[in-house]
C-alpha cells in the first residue's frame, strides 16, 4: 500500500485537490469573503460541503479574525480564504492578531493570473513584500503555488511552519489560472506538530534554582495549552506552593479561582502585583513571550538581563534569549514542558508559602470594586456575567478601555476545566471580539459573550449579518460613551482639556442589532442587566445589550475628572 497520500488518483481541478488537502488536514471550517480569483476553490467547497464549511464574511478583517479564533480554540490552524490586492491587506489585521499572539493560521490568497503578473495588473500585490515574513513580519512564511501539481507539498509545510516552533500565520498564494489546472495528485497526511520535551539535566538546574528561591513567580502564558498541559501546570505549582500569575489576554491559562493565582500580568496590572515581580527573586515564565503588554513596556523584567533570575520555557528556540537573558531557557512545547514540572519533587515545605498567599489576598483585594460616577456599576455587571455564564462560556473582547472590565473582574476556569474560554488580541487590535465571538459560536456550539466599546463594534459589526447566516448566536454587551475611550484616557492625561479625534457620534445600535437579525435592548441602570442577560441566555437568537455608559468613566482605576485633576497638577 502507498502511504504517502491519502485519496484515490483521480483526475481533477486543482481548486478541488486543494479543498481536499485542507479535508485531510482535519480542516472542518474555512471563513472568507469570495473573490473571483479563486472560483475553482470555491467549487471545491461545493464539491466537499459535507466535510468542510466555507464561512462567508462580510469583511475579510472579519474573516480573518474568525479564522484567528478558530485556530485559538483549536490549536490546529485557522483558515482564511481572501481574494488579491484589497483582499488580502483587509485581511492582513487577522494575520498579524496570528503573528504576535503566536496563533496557528493560514490565509489563502487568490491572485492574479500567472501570464499577467509583474505588471501591477488588477488588484496585483507583490505579498512576499507586504507580508514580509521575518521576525518584524506578520506572516512566518509566504509561499506562491505555481505548479498545481504541487498543492498537497505546499498545504502540508503551511501547516506544519503554522503550527511548530512558535505557531503563526502562513501566507500561501494562489494563481487563478493555476487552480482550474487538471491534476492526478492526492492529498498528503494529516500534520501534527512535534513536541521539544526537557532534557533531565534541565530539570535538575531548575530544581536547584527553585531550592534557592525565596520569592519565586510564576508567569503563565502564550500559545500551545492543551486541558491536559494546564492541570499539569497546576499540579506543578500545587506541589511547590508557587504564586501564578496569567500572562495579557492568556487569563484562562491558570485558574483564577484558585488560592495560588496571583493576577493578570497585563494592561492595568495590580499595582501590588507589579511590585511583586519586581521583586521576585526568580520568574518562572512558561510560554509567553514576555512581550511589551506582560513586561509593562519592559520594566518589570529589565532588558537585556533581568535582576531577577530568570527561567524561560518557550516552544521555540528562537524566542529564548531574543529579548531576556534567561538563566535557564528550556526550549519545550506546554504540554511536554507542563509533564516534566508536575513530576518535579518538592520539598516538604518551602520558604516562600507567605509570599505566596500574600500574593494572593493582593488579587482578592484588587477584585473589590471602587466607586464610579453614573448608574452604570460595571463590577456589578461583571459579577452577574460571572453568576449566570455556563464555565466553558467563551468570552471575547477587542480592544479599548471596556475590556478592563473583564480583565479585573471576571474570573476564568479556563483550560484547567478543559476548555479555552478566552479570545482576546494580546496585538491591541480593535474590532477583534465580535467576530471571534461569532467564529467560537459557530466551531463550538458553546455560549459566547463578547464586551465591545461603540468605536471597536463599529470596526465588524457588519459580521452580525455572519452570524444569523450560519446560525451562530452570541451575547454582546456592549458599552456606549460616545468615544474612543482609551484615546480619551491618555488625551486628558497628556493634553487636558484639548479633545480631539476621539469623540464619536454613533448611530442607533439597538436598532442596527434588530437590522441584522438580533434581538437589541438598550440599559441605562445597573439594575436592568441581570434581567436582560437571562433573556438573552434564554432566546435562540444572538442579543446585543448596550449599556450607556458615563463619559466619564474610561478606565478601572480613574475617571476622566480625575485623569485631568492629575494631569493640570503636574503642570503646576
Amino acid at each position: 500500500m502507498f502511504r504517502g497520500t491519502i485519496g484515490a488518483m483521480t483526475s481533477k481541478i486543482a481548486g478541488h485537490l486543494l479543498v481536499e488537502c485542507l479535508v485531510a488536514q482535519g480542516v472542518t471550517h474555512a471563513f472568507g469573503v469570495p473573490g473571483e480569483s479563486y472560483l475553482a476553490a470555491l467549487d471545491g467547497f461545493h464539491a466537499h460541503r459535507d466535510k468542510i464549511r466555507f464561512v462567508i464574511n462580510r469583511q475579510e478583517g472579519g474573516a480573518a479574525y474568525m479564522a484567528e479564533a478558530h485556530g485559538k480554540l483549536t490549536g490546529r490552524p485557522g483558515v482564511c480564504f481572501v481574494t488579491r490586492g484589497p483582499g488580502a491587506t483587509n485581511a492582513s489585521i487577522g494575520v498579524h492578531t496570528a503573528f504576535q499572539d503566536s496563533t496557528p493560521m493560514v490565509l489563502f490568497v487568490g491572485d492574479v493570473a500567472s501570464d499577467t503578473r509583474d505588471r501591477e495588473a488588477f488588484q496585483e500585490v507583490d505579498y512576499n513584500v507586504f507580508f514580509g515574513p521575518s521576525t518584524k513580519g506578520m506572516a512566518k512564511r509566504v509561499e506562491r503555488i505555481d505548479d498545481a501539481r504541487r498543492i498537497p507539498e505546499y498545504v502540508a509545510r503551511a501547516f506544519a511552519t503554522a503550527m511548530n516552533g512558535r505557531p503563526g500565520p502562513v501566507v500561501l498564494v494562489l494563481p487563478e489560472d493555476m487552480l482550474t489546472h487538471t491534476v492526478t495528485q492526492a492529498a498528503l497526511p494529516r500534520i501534527s506538530a512535534a513536541e521539544a520535551a526537557i532534557a533531565p539535566e534541565t530539570m535538575r538546574n531548575l530544581s536547584e534554582l527553585l531550592s534557592k528561591a525565596q520569592r519565586p513567580m510564576v508567569i503563565a502564558g502564550g500559545s500551545g495549552w492543551t486541558a491536559e498541559a494546564a492541570q499539569a501546570l497546576q499540579a506543578f505549582a500545587e506541589h511547590w506552593k508557587l504564586p501564578v500569575g496569567n500572562a495579557f489576554r492568556f487569563q484562562d491559562t491558570f485558574d483564577n479561582h484558585h488560592p495560588l493565582y496571583a493576577g493578570e500580568v497585563g494592561i492595568g496590572i495590580n499595582p501590588k502585583l507589579a511590585a511583586r515581580i519586581k521583586d521576585s527573586d526568580l520568574i518562572l515564565a512558561f510560554g509567553p513571550r514576555l512581550g511589551e503588554m506582560t513586561s509593562s513596556g519592559y520594566t518589570l523584567l529589565e532588558v537585556p538581563r533581568p535582576k531577577q533570575q530568570l527561567v524561560h520555557i518557550h516552544v521555540s528556540a528562537e524566542e529564548l534569549n531574543r529579548v531576556y537573558q534567561a538563566d535557564l531557557a528550556i526550549n519545550a512545547s506546554m504540554p511536554a514542558a507542563a509533564r516534566a514540572l508536575a513530576t518535579l519533587k518538592a520539598p516538604p515545605s518551602v520558604a516562600w508559602e507567605a509570599w505566596t498567599q500574600a500574593c494572593h489576598a493582593d488579587y482578592l483585594a484588587n477584585l473589590q470594586p471602587q466607586a464610579l460616577p453614573g448608574d452604570i456599576d460595571m463590577p456589578a455587571i461583571v459579577a452577574s456575567l460571572q453568576k449566570h455564564l455556563p464555565v466553558d462560556a467563551v468570552v471575547t473582547n477587542g480592544a479599548g478601555n471596556f475590556a478592563s472590565w473583564m480583565h479585573r473582574f471576571f474570573q476564568h476556569h479556563g483550560l484547567v476545566k478543559g476548555h479555552k474560554t478566552q479570545l482576546a488580541p494580546t496585538n491591541g487590535a480593535m474590532g477583534y471580539g465580535v467576530p471571534a465571538g461569532i467564529a467560537a459560536a459557530i466551531t463550538t456550539g458553546r455560549t459566547v459573550f463578547t464586551i465591545a466599546g461603540d468605536g471597536d463594534f463599529l470596526m465588524n459589526g457588519q459580521e452580525l449579518a455572519t452570524a444569523v447566516q450560519h446560525g451562530a448566536k452570541t451575547i454582546i454587551l456592549l458599552l456606549n460613551n460616545g468615544m474612543y475611550g482609551t484615546i480619551r484616557m491618555h488625551q486628558e492625561r497628556e493634553y487636558p482639556t484639548h479633545v480631539s479625534g476621539s469623540q464619536l457620534q454613533n448611530p442607533d445600535f439597538v436598532a442596527l442589532a434588530r437590522a441584522y437579525g438580533y434581538a437589541g435592548v438598550r440599559i441605562s441602570r445597573t439594575a436592568e442587566f441581570e434581567a436582560e442577560l437571562l433573556a438573552a441566555l434564554a432566546r435562540p437568537q444572538g442579543t446585543l445589550i448596550e449599556v450607556m455608559l458615563d463619559p466619564e468613566v474610561i478606565s478601572t482605576r480613574g475617571t476622566l475628572s480625575a485623569i485631568t485633576q492629575a494631569a493640570q497638577a503636574r503642570q503646576k
